[in-house]
Parts: C-alpha cells; structure tokens; sequence
C-alpha cells in the first residue's frame, strides 16, 4: 500500500471540492478548499518528500473560460516534479504528449473512453497507441445508482456528472487491467466529505489480477486508512484531500508518510 497525494485544480486554482457538486454550467463546485498558494507549490513539497505517483486533476472543461488558467496551472506542476506525478482531465490521444513532455509519468483517462454509456474499445486502443499502455492509467470513478432495488457502483464520466451503463465489478476491472499500467477509482458519492470511505469499493479493489489500484474518496482518518489496509489486502493505494492538514483538514500530512513508509 502506498499513499498518493494529489493536486485538483479548477478555475486556475487548487482546491479541494465536494465531488459530486461540480457543474460545468458556471464552473460550479462547493468548495472545501482554495489555496493561497498555486500548484506548482504542493508540487515541489511532494517532490522534496519523494512522494512519487500522485496525481494532478484539472477538474474544468475543454469549453470552460477557465481551462486554459487550470491547464496553465497543471503544467507548471508537472514541470516542477518532473516525473513524479500523472496528470487527467480531458486528455486525448492528440493532447496527451503535451502533457508527458512537461513532466507527467502516465496520462488519466475517463471521459475519452466512457462516453454514450459505454466502453470505447477503439478509443482505448487509439490512447495505447498514442502513449503506450506503461503511461496509461484509467479513471474509473463511479458513484451509487439503484438497479432492481440493489445499490450498484457505476462508472461516471464528465467530470463525474454523467453515469454510463458499465458496472463496477471485480470482472470488469480485471478486464480494465488488461489496457492500462494503473487504474485510479474515486468513489465520488464520498468524495471531498471526508466522512468516511465506500468499504465496498475497497473490497472490489483488493481481487486479485487487477493491475495497480489507487482508491480515492471520503478517507478521514488513521482508522480508515487502515481499514484499507486490511480490507484492500495491502494491494490497494490510496490518496487523501479534504481532510490533509495541507489542504486545510485535521489529518497530519507528517503522520500518514510515517504510517505507510516507517
């Protein structure tokens, strides 16, 4: 289990928001969170820490009057920690190097492969094709509906505002291993609370044969990062942001690096 931090930025800042609030009509998120300091600042702590692997989210889209602020802001991150951190948010085959070459390690892919409420075979291979499945890693975040009365996790795309039809299931995520050298899972329905994490999700993470899984969403404390310990079977990684001390919450930064690596 290693511990991976993040930097999400919206409207050219960082921030930590309430997951599932966020609207691209008006560039609308409630916030938990907006720093004085801009990205390439956790970026640089990060690297003096040797926190290696963390990811960079540029939570505005393409359309949005903010992305080119939000975009501007990643890069300056990624060029601060060269090779330390990945980066997602719109990336597509034609833009993903842009990316690479100011320093991300792997590109995050969602929307470009879940869209119309399904999987995008053709557009998984397109984005191998591009970057090379070692520098790949796909976004499944997903978030709770209703099916026959069971409560489903579901992969959500569009800055988790839109559901498609793919469940979040053991089988399916050994499927999604087969085509990425990661995969990232944010439990958006938990996400930005820090009240807790989705112990289901956890559970589904820890099976065998799924490549590199990074678990996101609602940690709040020591306890819940142990549970993910025991429960993720020591296979699953995890990254925390409401509730780091760093971005304004109660959990010591200090405490959860020795935790994980003493």
């Amino acid at each position: 289990m290693k511990f991976r931090p993040c930097i999400d930025i919206h409207n050219g800042k960082v921030k930590q928001i309430v997951g599932g609030s966020l609207k691209d009509a008006g560039d609308y998120a409630r916030e938990n969170f907006v720093a004085s300091y801009p990205a390439s600042y956790y970026a640089e702590l990060y690297k003096d820490l040797e926190l290696y692997g963390g990811h960079i989210i540029c939570l505005n889209g393409k359309d949005s009057d903010y992305f080119e602020k939000t975009k501007a802001e990643a890069i300056s991150a990624l060029n601060a920690f060269p090779g330390g951190m990945m980066i997602g948010g719109g990336i597509r085959p034609d833009t993903a190097w842009e990316f690479l070459n100011a320093g991300a390690s792997h590109v995050i892919v969602t929307s470009y492969v879940f869209s119309e409420g399904k999987i995008h075979y053709d557009k998984i291979e397109e984005m191998k094709a591009a970057v090379g499945k070692e520098k790949l890693v796909l976004d499944l975040s997903c978030r709770k509906r209703l099916v026959d009365g069971e409560e489903k996790y579901f992969v959500v795309t569009d800055r988790w505002q839109k559901f498609t039809d793919e469940e979040l299931t053991e089988e399916f995520l050994r499927e999604m291993s087969g085509f990425c050298d990661e995969l990232l899972v944010h439990a958006v329905d938990v996400e930005g609370k820090a009240g807790g994490i989705e112990h289901d999700v956890v559970r589904l993470l820890s099976a065998k044969n799924i490549v590199c899984p990074t678990y996101a969403g609602g940690i709040s404390s020591m306890e819940d990062i142990e549970t993910i310990y025991y429960e993720g079977q020591g296979r699953v990684d995890f990254t925390v942001g409401s509730a780091l001390d760093i971005f304004g919450g109660h959990m010591s930064l200090e405490e959860i690096i020795k935790f994980v690596y003493f």
